[in-house]
């Protein structure tokens, strides 16, 4: 069973940074994609940036040129600048092997507030 767990949120002010990380265990997949989503309040949940296991990354025009996703095997991380209140969320991790599905986390709060 693959278990995500996410680390990182927090409350910061505008135009700071936050590093968000997500570790999928009990994974060994050959090709696999990790990502992060956010769902603000009254919205639907929606794409951050997903990476591949080969390293491709997608990110959301939103975000592109502020944020920036890696990967180390199944640790995924994202690195967050310029943050502005509309990124305020709660940001998802998800680990998706397409055999068997997508496997969340519980999510982590990110504020962007003065």
């Amino acid at each position: 069973q693959v278990q995500v767990v996410e680390s990182g949120g927090g409350l910061v002010q505008p135009g700071g940074s936050l590093r968000l990380s997500c570790a999928a265990s009990g994974s060994g997949f050959s090709f696999n994609v990790m990502g992060w989503y956010r769902q603000a309040p009254g919205k639907q949940r929606g794409l951050v940036a997903t990476i591949t296991s080969g390293g491709r990354t997608n990110y959301a025009d939103s975000v592109k040129g502020r944020f920036a996703i890696s990967r180390d095997k199944n640790t995924v991380y994202l690195q967050m600048n310029s943050l502005k209140p509309e990124d305020t969320a709660v940001y998802y991790c998800v680990y998706k092997y397409p055999p068997t599905g997508d496997y969340w986390g519980q999510g982590t709060q990110v504020t962007v507030s003065s």
